[in-house]
């Protein structure tokens, strides 16, 4: 399954018994960035602003004073069983009178994360792989020719007695490929090492 975030805010309101669950997703690139949405579309007048982001390993959620368990890690679960990453998403409820238990809860906030998820704009997440690439001089002609047709970024070059070291940053999907056209445009004098993304 490929990964997502959104292409812009998305909306979804859900009305469960007479209480209302508005949910508001945003793309973040970080949990500040996060936080400081949840701060600025958060009602203070409602009862609970419970929220949840992912962004790649990190995560956090809070119920906000529901019953733990009942809102945040459900909103996390519809982000990432909806297959996105980059996305923060705060559902406020406004109670209607009747106690919804915590099976309804958990049904409603993650139901409201989700159909709002399901329904916004996606935009794919391209992940990133940083590569060294060494070779011997008389390989550099292929050697960019291959990197300019899989969309190689360079980041820096360095030269010795035996050949130059050149620094990429590409799609990691393309990485595979690009070493099978390598080793048969060079007769396998290129080496390639991955350097994990910063």
């Amino acid at each position: 399954m490929s990964i997502d975030t959104l292409a812009a805010r998305a909306t979804h309101l859900l009305e469960v018994k007479h209480s209302r669950f508005l949910a508001q997703a945003a793309p973040v690139t970080a949990p500040e960035q996060a936080l400081s949405f949840f701060a600025e579309v958060g009602d203070p007048t409602a009862t609970h602003n419970c929220w949840a982001y992912r962004i790649g390993g990190l995560y956090r959620f809070n119920d906000d004073g529901e019953p733990a368990g009942t809102a945040g890690r459900p909103i996390l679960s519809a982000i990432d069983g909806q297959g996105y990453d980059q996305v923060a998403v705060v559902v406020t409820r406004w109670y209607g009178g009747i106690k919804l238990g915590a099976g309804g809860l958990v049904r409603a906030y993650g139901g409201a994360t989700a159909e709002c998820l399901r329904t916004a704009a996606r935009q794919p997440l391209v992940v990133h792989a940083q590569v060294t690439v060494a070779y011997p001089f008389e390989d550099t002609g292929a050697v960019h020719a291959a990197l300019a047709q899989f969309g190689a970024e360079k980041l820096d070059e360095t030269f010795g007695p035996e050949g130059a070291r050149l620094r990429v940053r590409l799609p990691a999907e393309r990485l595979a490929p690009l070493k099978v056209l390598l080793r048969d445009a060079t007769r396998d004098r290129v080496r390639m090492t991955a350097q994990d993304e910063e």
